[in-house]
């Protein structure tokens, strides 16, 4: 019942699992086109939302470079990006009355963990080989290998929790606050909770995107640390 009250596509469906997807769909058609918009008309000079997203870009990058350096900052920009700008609208949805941000479910969350994960073991396999890359999993004292590799195992799974929890826990409360906040005063826009929304939704996709950058690095940056 709680999604019916309080979430508009509960009207075509009351299915959760419908209700999170429909509305994962509609932030990633809203990313899709405000990117659209944004390059349509590219100038020298930027102007409008074209210079709104240079800007959020540029700062993207110039964190992420500090972590993993400008070269693979870049390279690896397409995925840390997209989920930062998708994460980004993803919580900005749920402060909206009548809708709920995907990043409140932890089945969306986890998905997008799961991706991280599997790319950034990928990459290392690709730019180190497979065993190379295997063997930093037994650590560098080749006698404590079997104290080590399960501790690593357990260290690198615990990142999909990490990285799926982490943000669910947060919107998820950020909701809950919101829904508080919206029965008290229900007939006045409470401007400072809806403030302090704003910066946690932008908070958290930060730290997706950096934390993304930080499993990268562990992954690659041995075998790429001279191009920095």
């Amino acid at each position: 019942m709680e999604h019916r009250l309080f979430t508009l596509a509960s009207l075509i469906k009351p299915d959760h699992d419908f209700i999170i997807g429909f509305y994962t769909i509609l932030c990633a058609l809203v990313a899709i086109i405000m990117g659209k918009i944004a390059t349509n008309k590219m100038q020298v000079v930027p102007s409008g939302i074209q210079n709104l997203y240079e800007t959020v870009i540029e700062g993207m990058l110039f964190m992420a470079k500090d972590v993993i350096g400008e070269k693979l900052a870049r390279k690896y920009f397409p995925l840390a990006g997209t989920i930062a700008i998708l994460v980004f609208f993803s919580n900005m949805i749920g402060i909206i009355p009548g809708f709920e941000a995907p990043t409140a479910s932890w089945s969306f969350t986890l998905v997008l963990a799961l991706i991280v994960f599997f790319y950034y073991h990928y990459e290392g396999i690709k730019a180190q080989g497979l065993f190379h890359y295997l063997a930093h999993f037994t650590g560098p004292v080749k006698w404590l290998s079997p104290l080590m590799l399960p501790i690593e195992i357990i260290s690198h799974f615990s990142r999909i929790i990490s990285l799926s929890f982490r943000l669910f826990g947060n919107i998820k409360g950020d909701d809950m606050f919101l829904l508080v906040m919206l029965m008290l005063v229900p007939w006045i826009v409470p401007i400072v909770p809806f403030t302090i929304l704003l910066f946690m939704g932008i908070l958290q996709a930060f730290v997706f995107m950096i934390l993304t950058y930080v499993y990268l690095a562990g992954a690659v940056l041995i075998e790429d640390q001279d191009q920095f």
